[in-house]
């Protein structure tokens, strides 16, 4: 009976552990185009009534280091946004960990990348915001804490698909989505679809089940990118 337990045991543990992994290789994988998973666009109907892919915003700011940081140097990445401020006392460390979270399970992606936008400009200089990544010892190689002009960057965050602006009432003083937005190498927003079929846009980054799911997401997206290099490699 015991060694019956035992073996129960483990097969729940391995069920749990490797059987979704194995499932998700096969599916992403498996032989045949037909097989392989795309990760949606996030689209949008322009004046005409036709439907355009979304691009991310450009932008020229500044980083954690005084350097310069535009959208041209996220070309040819993957990369994951995010709106958030060092002083925040609400979201924004839940926030933080769950990006370094991702950050790390892709540390090995020469690119991929991560972009953090103060919302409290005033007072997360780029020594702050150094200061910041600093002591939770993240990869500023990889992930850039981005500050600049208050009015360009709650304009960013619109087109991101997100929000920003002071507000004396909200912790802290400052209202921000709690949202991360993943961005594919041309410069497209990028989702998976929800129940409906509907795609979601965006990921709620407080959410252990939303950090799961990009997370996942992520990897259909480089696995995209790996098929067409293999492709052209055998043309």
């Amino acid at each position: 009976m015991k060694g019956e337990t035992g073996a129960k045991k483990y097969l729940i543990l391995f069920t749990i552990l490797f059987l979704p992994t194995i499932l998700y290789l096969l599916f992403v994988y498996g032989k045949g185009e037909q097989n392989f998973a795309h990760l949606p666009f996030v689209t949008y109907t322009d004046v005409n009534g036709e439907t355009q892919k979304r691009k991310a915003p450009e932008f020229g700011f500044v980083n954690q280091n005084g350097d310069s940081i535009s959208s041209k140097d996220l070309e040819g990445k993957v990369y994951l946004v995010d709106f958030f401020f060092t002083s925040c006392p609400s979201i924004c460390p839940i926030m933080t960990a769950n990006m370094m979270k991702v950050q790390e399970r892709f540390a090995h992606y020469d690119d991929f990348r991560s972009l953090s936008f103060t919302v409290d400009p005033g007072r997360d200089t780029p020594s702050v915001l150094r200061e910041y990544a600093d002591h939770r010892n993240i990869n500023t190689a990889k992930w850039d804490f981005v500050t600049g002009q208050r009015d360009s960057i709650y304009s960013v965050a619109y087109d991101y698909l997100s929000s920003a602006m002071e507000d004396s009432l909200a912790d802290g003083g400052f209202l921000h989505t709690e949202y991360f937005i993943l961005v594919d190498k041309e410069g497209h927003i990028r989702s998976r679809d929800d129940e409906h079929g509907n795609v979601i846009g965006v990921y709620d980054g407080t959410s252990a089940q939303h950090i799961r799911d990009l997370i996942d997401d992520i990897k259909v997206l480089m696995a995209e990118y790996n098929l067409e290099l293999k492709k052209n490699k055998q043309e």
